[in-house]
């Protein structure tokens, strides 16, 4: 998988692991009362001493990975070629590679000429071939 696609990849693991992780937050949240003017909030029923551990630990969790995520895009990041010399030097590479196409084209069509060339020749002499057998063969 080249470098590009590999970028593309980690930014969609890091998207999602930042959907999860907002969502996860979100849904673990305490309520939180917005005016002395409203009623306390109800206790949440799904609060049990066996599952509090487990609703702390998993935005940490996912923290971490989100983190890890990013760290391995950083890296992928560095490990993209720099562009010498800016916009003209790209532009001057650019110009280069594709004179060099040209003329490596013109190379092959040569050389398929040649071989088109060389192709009728071998038809005509397998047609003469097949007349000259057929000519030999002795009447029924």
């Amino acid at each position: 998988m080249d470098i590009i696609s590999q970028l593309q990849d980690q930014v969609n693991t890091i998207a999602a692991l930042a959907f999860n992780t907002f969502g996860t937050l979100q849904r673990d949240a305490p309520p939180v009362r917005l005016s002395t003017n409203y009623p306390e909030p109800p206790p949440n029923p799904t609060d049990d001493a066996a599952e509090a551990p487990n609703t702390s630990e998993q935005p940490k969790q996912l923290g971490a990975a989100l983190v890890k995520a990013a760290k391995q895009f950083d890296a992928l990041v560095a490990a993209l070629p720099l562009s010498d010399g800016g916009e003209e030097a790209q532009l001057k590479r650019i110009a280069e590679l594709q004179a060099e196409n040209d003329a490596v084209g013109q190379e092959l069509q040569r050389q398929l000429e040649a071989a088109e060339k060389e192709l009728k020749q071998v038809q005509e002499l397998f047609g003469q071939a097949t007349d000259n057998c057929l000519n030999l063969k002795k009447p029924d």
